[in-house]
């Protein structure tokens, strides 16, 4: 007679423990907070529960989705793309493998921006307009509009599927902002007061500790030639054409490119404004 054995029980103590070693072991620098993060959402809890519940058996439909995402984390595959979402600048946004992944450093761009942002509208001739160049998932852009509701935001990207996200993450978190696809600037046909560029500046032949998980995010959004500053270089020549006098162009680039940047922007008639972290801030006084 065939006996039906009960599913096989794991609490949540004991799962985080197994889970945490094995993304040790596959050299998960994060591995606590992964194992936690990981199965909090696929609990559909916070990770202030587990820790309130950690004798608690895990329901086994759960289980094996927690499994799941543990094994794809190994493979290194980037929690986000795992979770479907990241937080940026306190509010969750979708992504997919087909974006890349909002990275901490990047918020940098949103405190620039308040810096730079004039405290009344007169200041400027009409309403102020931002234009997010490479927006992929839509992270800075959108965030700017939150930040700054009377601004006018335009979204630009080449690909399509990144629009789509952006779009949905806009739609979501009700940021009322405009959409188009274009390479670079070609087809902003605007003026702007302040342009926003977080392009591909990843040189492939630099040795980086993140390889492994850039190698799952998308490579149009991540390499340039010319050691990374192919896009860079390029949107410092358009964006002369495009923004308004006194305007602002904020690139984020790797810090060994800035010396370069800063040499390339004032030989194009920029002044270089400031530097913070991986973001260089250029001045457009013609």
């Amino acid at each position: 007679m065939n006996v039906s054995l009960p599913p096989k029980m794991q609490t949540v103590n004991a799962w985080l423990k197994n889970a945490i070693s094995e993304l040790n072991n596959s050299n998960i620098k994060s591995a606590s907070l992964d194992a936690e993060l990981i199965l909090a959402s696929t609990l559909r809890k916070d990770r202030t529960y587990l820790h309130a519940h950690d004798n608690e058996a895990i329901p086994p439909r759960f289980l094996q989705i927690a499994d799941a995402r543990v094994a794809l984390r190994k493979d290194h595959v980037p929690l986000a793309y795992i979770l479907g979402s990241k937080d940026f600048y306190g509010r969750q946004f979708k992504v997919t493998p087909a974006v890349l992944v909002p990275r901490p450093e990047s918020e940098q761009f949103i405190e620039t921006l308040k810096d730079l942002m004039p405290k009344n509208e007169s200041l400027f001739d009409s309403q102020i307009t931002l234009v997010d160049v490479g927006t992929g998932s839509g992270v800075l852009g959108i965030t700017a509009k939150l930040e700054f509701p009377e601004i006018n935001v335009t979204l630009l990207d080449i690909d399509r599927h990144a629009l789509s996200i952006a779009k949905e993450n806009a739609t979501r978190l009700e940021a009322d902002v405009r959409q188009d696809t274009s390479n670079l600037l070609g087809s902003y046909y605007g003026k702007a007061d302040f342009i926003l560029a977080n392009l591909p500046y990843v040189d492939k032949d630099w040795n980086s500790p993140y390889l492994l998980e850039l190698g799952h995010e998308p490579e149009i959004a991540l390499y340039a030639n010319d050691d990374g500053l192919q896009f860079i270089k390029r949107i410092i020549i358009e964006a002369k054409h495009k923004l308004n006098k006194g305007g602002f162009l904020l690139i984020e680039s790797d810090i060994r490119q800035q010396a370069d940047i800063r040499r390339f922007a004032r030989d194009n008639g920029y002044e270089v404004e400031r530097t913070d972290g991986l973001i260089t801030t250029l001045g457009f006084r013609n």
